[in-house]
């Protein structure tokens, strides 16, 4: 339960936030517990910049235990006397910092380490975390559709983060703002199958165990990680420019899901036309072998339950891999950046089959049906309104008004300016707004907002 963690941490956590930080020779600066996010204030750790995660895991599938340890190389954007990763549960037995033994301690999902030597601003620093134990999800009352991190169902594990439960199974500075490459090294019982973010660039089989070697080399926001390990086959195609389509999907039903699947590819090449070059190496998804009720875009490899192999889900998730993975919200009540744009973009595709005119229609009904249930505003939501209606739908719906005020041509310029611009790094509404004044040449700061933070939905454009 994220919220509660973070309103049990609060008061004492607060002071240490606030202090101010010299650079001063032999002083001591902490680096801040939390970024302030305005929905997780305790989400993310200041003072330091990660530029590499390696992940080196052992997994007990069977046991549901994991060992290993998180390497994680960084970069300080002050100076350290301390600083600060999110891990929640799991047992820490050793810390490093620059190969020399770091104190450490721990309060709920803060884990603060004091290197030997305070760090100066500018040091690249590497911290190795040695841990083992059996990680546990996180649940939220407000986000109860999803068991955040590491799940292990029925002997398959999946890992499906959004937004704060990457720390349930690896140490991290575990907010959107901080994203990395990463390594993830992963040792399992054959005949266990690893999925995970990235392109597999090893294989090693050792006795009964194989070891699993990913490589994500583009930037990637920790919510966005992930590990599927099962009785998986692997099922590869190729795609438009060089990119590879591979998919992971259980045994018994690998020949209908690669059926359901097939136009991944077409979609990619619609996407790189409308919106710019796919931005990683190779795409696909993971289907675990029962529902989830969900499906989550984890990057490149997106996870879906049973329940979820539709065509349109397929479109959505991979609209994900532009906006909300490469291009990713710099804070988390902006969701709308994310499920906005990947549920119009979903709407996009659908239109190249079935047409312009009955997409209009279709926006236009859910319009009315918006304004009737008094669906919220899609800008600055809170925690419990993060994946609602108000961010699919009405966000969604600034999309479309936007395109009816300015026109087909200069929404796409709109759409591509905004994705070159920010691509690799995050975004803000504000961000975006910029962007659309600037490409159609006008300010529409007041007709954007409108649609944007307004509580009643404006007229649509005409």
């Amino acid at each position: 339960m994220i919220r509660r963690l973070l309103l049990l941490t609060l008061v004492l956590l607060l002071l240490a936030a606030c202090r101010p930080i010299s650079a001063e020779p032999g002083s001591r600066a902490a680096g801040a517990p939390g970024l302030g996010d305005p929905n997780f204030a305790f989400l993310g750790n200041g003072g330091y910049d990660v530029e590499h995660y390696t992940l080196d895991l052992a997994v007990d599938v069977q046991e549901n235990v994991i060992t290993g340890t998180t390497t994680i190389r960084a970069t300080a954007t002050q100076p350290l006397s301390s600083f600060n990763l999110d891990l929640l549960g799991l047992t820490v037995d050793s810390i490093s910092v620059d190969s020399m033994p770091a104190g450490f301690s721990r309060r709920a999902h803060e884990l603060t380490i004091s290197p030997q030597e305070q760090l100066s601003a500018g040091d690249m620093f590497t911290t190795l975390v040695s841990y083992s134990g059996t990680p546990q999800p996180l649940t939220d009352p407000d986000l109860a559709f999803i068991a955040q991190g590491w799940n292990n169902q029925d002997g398959t594990i999946f890992v499906v983060s959004e937004p704060g439960g990457a720390m349930t199974w690896y140490p991290s500075n575990n907010h959107p703002l901080d994203k990395a490459s990463y390594t993830m090294r992963v040792t399992v019982d054959a005949p266990n199958v690893v999925a995970a973010n990235g392109v597999l660039v090893e294989t090693i089989a050792d006795s009964d165990q194989v070891t699993y070697v990913w490589e994500m080399a583009q930037p990637m926001a920790t919510y966005l990680a992930t590990l599927a390990i099962g009785d998986f086959v692997r099922v590869e195609g190729p795609g438009p420019d060089g990119t590879l389509i591979r998919h992971y999907f259980p045994r018994d039903m690998a020949e209908s899901l690669t059926a359901a699947f097939a136009n991944t590819g077409e979609m990619v090449d619609f996407y790189s036309d409308l919106i710019g070059p796919y931005p990683f190496d190779e795409y696909g998804v993971v289907v675990m072998p029962f529902p989830l009720g969900f499906a989550l875009e984890t990057q490149t490899l997106s996870v879906f339950g049973t329940d979820m192999t539709m065509e349109g889900v397929n479109a959505h998730e991979l609209a994900h891999q532009w906006f909300g993975n490469d291009v990713s919200p710099a804070a988390w009540n902006e969701t709308w950046l994310n499920e906005g744009f990947a549920s119009y973009l979903q709407k996009l595709w659908s239109e190249e089959e079935l047409g312009s005119e009955l997409l209009d229609d279709g926006m236009r009904q859910y319009y009315e049906a918006m304004r009737q249930m008094e669906i919220p505003a899609p800008g600055n939501v809170a925690e419990g309104d993060m994946f609602s209606m108000a961010v699919y739908e009405r966000g969604a719906w600034v999309l479309h008004a936007l395109r009816l005020e300015i026109g087909d041509d200069l929404f796409r310029q709109v759409l591509r300016t905004y994705y070159d611009r920010f691509k690799g790094s995050n975004a803000t509404t504000a961000d975006f707004i910029a962007v659309a004044s600037e490409v159609s040449g006008r300010d529409l700061t007041d007709f954007l907002s409108g649609w944007i933070y307004s509580a009643e939905m404006p007229a649509i454009p005409e």
